[in-house]
Order: structure tokens, then C-alpha cells, then sequence
């Protein structure tokens, strides 16, 4: 018999549904090149059909509790088409990597239809020099960057030989819930509410001193979140009303630069991409005009608040902490030296901890409240740009024996926001992929030229600095001839 998966959203998973407008989709995923000869249509959907037991999620599809009477639940998709989530499409010859952006951009245009389990994945043939391509988009509300599952995941070999991996029975979806059974269900969540709070109120008693020291700790954060709510992200070309119209772009780089420059001039690898980011957006700001000086931006940077044993479990624990951008800075040095600093102020500050407070309280909101709670603890005022670091695997991945040499991730653009920009690491790689509004964004190629120039001027004064540090070696003294 097939174990029942029916989960109502977590408050945060809500939530990304309430941000998605008619121009703001809230979808994510990635770009990944392969080598070799495609495989044939019929064997990729075989092949994804044989491993959806890994993810159950994805065999699911959101139901509406009436009179919002709780926050959605996945329930199983009875009617669920394999054939309409894995798409098989071609490029126009010569099947240039800028046909596969276009492609990509399209894609990405396009909501998730919110009646069918929310992902897609796209079989590009067609690519040059004897490759071909995935696009993958699931909606934000289903998997998280940091979570460690998802279909891509579970998709992948770690050797050129496919295994073998069979669910150990059918798969039986469940019946779909009844409209009585989902306001039940949504009332019992509700009901349940109190018992939480009953359970943590036993906990107080239990260790009273412990209690008030994080209550103290969740109070100064929650007190963080709001300060830094009462002041806004600057207004900059970056933050105007976006259509639906996508644009993508990535930009390759090695790993192996920007660990060189840390270990050089100090702070972390996603310090040292802050940074270059920084450098790019400064250029790209004065080619439309803008007057950087004493001007700083935020990024919307993600943090992961998910504990050691809730990894490789689906469903969003993330929190959002607000990190500087001194695009005012004009010595590459100095401004890694600021972003460093402002960082560490972030991790050792309590803003993460207040976000997540503030979405522990809306576990306990109703639908309506939560909708107004989710724009004020994402408030797109707040920041200028997504910026979202993710580490990878850094060994070669494979797919029906086809090794896995490109990882591009695409973000998603929040109301008003013309540009996300994802990173993500992959076998010594650490591609920068970009996501654009089509209207806003027409110079979304001269940004890349200047993450491009951003992290060769970064890593030049480091290779100068680690020469003036560096001291001669002594020298053995040879004795003259006789």
C-alpha cells in the first residue's frame, strides 16, 4: 500500500505563493549543459518516472481549503502525465549557446500552472559541438536551493554508468480530498495551534533561565528585522515595474579564482562574489547614468536556517538577510574589505534569527494575515537584488552516461526588481547565472562584461598583493673555487 504524502505548505512555502503576481513568477532552476549525443525522449521520461518515488513532491499537486480555512496542501495528482511535465524541444541550427538563452528566457517567461504538480523539465537537442541541454523550473513553494533534494538531484549518477533505481512498488495515488475534508484539515491545523504553544510553555517551565535568554535573543532579532524595514532599499534602475518577458545570461568562472583571492586578501568565496558583484553593478550603474558615489546597495541574500537533521527533506528553511553592496567603493580592495566586514556584522547580528521568528509566528496566521505578513518580512522595498550562493558538488555528475560539465542556476525577479543573480559551484566551476526582465534589462550582456572585468581586476590586485608579501627564499652560499 502507498504511503500517504498530503502536507499542508510551511508558512514560508505559503508565502512565496502569496508573492507570485502576473509579472513575478516565483520559479526556479537551472540550465545544465551535457556532452555527448541526447538521449532519446521515451529514455529520459523512463528514467524520470523510475526516480519520482525519491521525490514525492513532485507527484503532487496544491489543493485550496474553501473560505481559506488553512494554508494550501499538496495532495497526489491522480492524473498525473509524466509526458507533460518533461517537455522534448530542439534548437534552430547551428544551435548557438545564444539560441539556448533565448530559449531559456521563454521559458522561464511562463507561470506554473498551479493546477498540476509545479515543475517542468525541458530535453534541449540540437546544441552544438555535440551536446545538449536541460532546463529545469519548479516553483519556489516546493524545494529550496539549500534543502539538498530535488528532481535534478535524484536524476544524477556519480558514475558514467546509470543505476538502476525502482520504487519497490506501484505507485498508487491517493483520492483527491473532498472540499469538506480540506476545511476539516485546515481547522485541524488550527486546532492544533495552541497545543505548540502549550508544548513550548511546558518546555519554559522546564528551563525558565534558557527560556529568557532566547526569548531575549528572538525579541532583539525580531527588533533588527523591523529596523532594517524602516529603512528602504535606494531607488536605482534595478527597482521599476517588470513585465513577464525573461531575459537569461551566465557568465563561467573557476573556482580556484575566487578561493585565490581570499585566501590572498582574506574573507570568504561568497565575500569575494559579493564583491565582484559589487564591481559589476558599479559599472553598469554609471553606463546608465547613475552617480555612485556614496551610494550602496542591499542584496537579498539567503540563509539557510535549516538544522543538521532536517537537510535532504523538501519544502523551503530559509531566512533573508540584507547585505551591502558599496558600489561607491572604487579600489576593488577596499571593497572586499567592507563587504567582509558587514557580513560578519550580519552573521554575528540576530537578523536572521528575527526573520525566522517572524515566520515561526506565521505558522499560526491565517491565510489572509499571512499574505500581508509575507510582503512585510519580503518586502521588495528592502533591496535592490537578489543575490543567492549556493555550493555544489565538486565532482562530475552524470545523466543516462552523459557527464554534466555546465550547472547555470536562474533565480526568480520579485515585484519591481529587474535582475536575480545565482551562483552556484559545480567541479571546479562557479558559473553566475543571470535572470532579467526582457523590457527593463536590454544591457543585461554588458552586465556580464563587467562581472567578467569585476573579477579579473580583483583577482590581479591579489596576485600583485600576494607578491609584496611573499619573502625571498634564503639562499645557500657556495664556496668560491680555489
Amino acid at each position: 500500500m502507498a504511503t500517504r504524502h498530503k502536507d499542508r505548505l510551511s508558512a514560508v512555502d505559503a508565502s512565496f505563493l502569496a508573492q507570485e503576481g502576473r509579472a513575478s513568477h516565483m520559479h526556479v532552476g537551472a540550465v545544465l549543459i551535457f556532452e555527448g549525443p541526447p538521449p532519446a525522449y521515451e529514455e529520459l521520461v523512463a528514467g524520470v518516472e523510475s526516480r519520482l518515488h525519491l521525490v514525492p513532491r513532485y507527484r503532487q499537486k496544491l489543493a485550496f481549503p474553501r473560505f481559506e480555512m488553512g494554508r494550501p496542501m499538496w495532495v497526489d495528482d491522480p492524473r498525473l502525465n509524466i509526458a507533460y511535465h518533461v517537455r522534448h524541444t530542439a534548437l534552430p541550427a547551428p544551435g548557438s549557446i545564444e539560441e539556448l538563452r533565448l530559449l531559456a528566457g521563454r521559458i522561464f517567461s511562463q507561470r506554473l500552472d498551479r493546477s498540476k504538480p509545479l515543475w517542468e523539465m525541458w530535453l534541449v537537442e540540437g546544441l552544438s559541438d555535440n551536446r545538449f541541454a536541460l532546463i529545469t523550473k519548479t516553483h519556489h513553494a516546493m524545494v529550496d536551493g539549500v534543502s539538498g533534494v530535488d528532481l535534478a538531484t535524484v536524476l544524477f549518477d556519480l558514475s558514467p554508468v546509470p543505476q538502476t533505481v525502482e520504487p519497490s512498488e506501484p505507485w498508487v495515488p491517493e483520492p483527491e480530498p473532498s472540499a469538506t475534508e480540506l476545511v476539516a484539515d485546515g481547522v485541524k491545523g488550527i486546532a492544533k495551534a495552541p497545543f505548540g504553544l502549550a508544548e513550548r510553555a511546558l518546555g519554559a517551565l522546564r528551563d525558565p533561565a534558557g527560556t529568557v535568554r532566547e526569548l531575549r535573543e528572538a525579541a532583539e532579532g525580531v527588533g533588527e528585522v523591523v529596523w532594517a524595514g524602516l529603512n528602504p532599499a535606494p531607488e536605482t534602475p534595478l527597482n521599476v515595474p517588470i513585465g513577464p518577458h525573461r531575459r537569461v545570461r551566465w557568465v563561467q568562472n573557476r573556482l580556484d579564482d575566487f578561493k585565490e583571492i581570499k585566501n590572498s586578501l582574506g574573507g570568504t568565496v561568497n565575500d569575494v562574489v559579493l564583491t565582484v558583484v559589487t564591481g559589476a553593478l558599479r559599472r553598469w550603474l554609471r553606463l546608465r547614468g547613475v552617480r555612485t558615489e556614496g551610494l550602496e546597495l542591499r542584496a537579498l541574500v539567503p540563509v539557510s536556517i535549516r538544522a543538521e537533521h532536517e537537510h535532504h527533506q523538501l519544502g523551503n528553511r530559509i531566512a533573508a538577510m540584507r547585505g551591502p553592496l558599496p558600489v561607491y567603493c572604487e579600489d576593488p580592495v577596499n571593497c572586499l574589505e567592507r563587504v567582509r566586514e558587514a557580513m560578519q556584522g550580519l552573521k554575528e547580528s540576530k537578523q536572521a534569527l528575527g526573520a525566522e521568528v517572524i515566520a515561526g509566528l506565521e505558522d499560526f496566521a491565517p491565510p489572509t494575515l499571512l499574505a500581508q505578513a509575507s510582503r512585510l518580512n519580503f518586502s521588495t522595498r528592502l533591496f535592490n537584488v537578489i543575490v543567492t550562493n549556493v555550493p555544489g558538488p565538486q565532482f562530475p555528475l552524470y545523466l543516462l552516461g552523459r557527464e554534466l560539465q555546465e550547472l547555470i542556476p536562474i533565480a526568480f525577479l520579485p515585484e519591481n526588481h529587474a535582475l536575480a543573480i545565482a551562483i552556484m559551484s559545480y567541479n571546479g566551476r562557479l558559473d553566475f547565472g543571470l535572470l532579467a526582465d526582457y523590457d527593463a534589462m536590454p544591457d543585461l550582456d554588458d552586465l556580464a562584461l563587467y562581472l567578467e572585468d569585476s573579477l579579473v581586476e580583483l583577482l590581479g590586485q591579489a596576485r600583485m598583493g600576494a607578491k609584496a608579501t611573499k619573502r625571498p627564499e634564503a639562499t645557500e652560499q657556495t664556496p668560491s673555487a680555489p
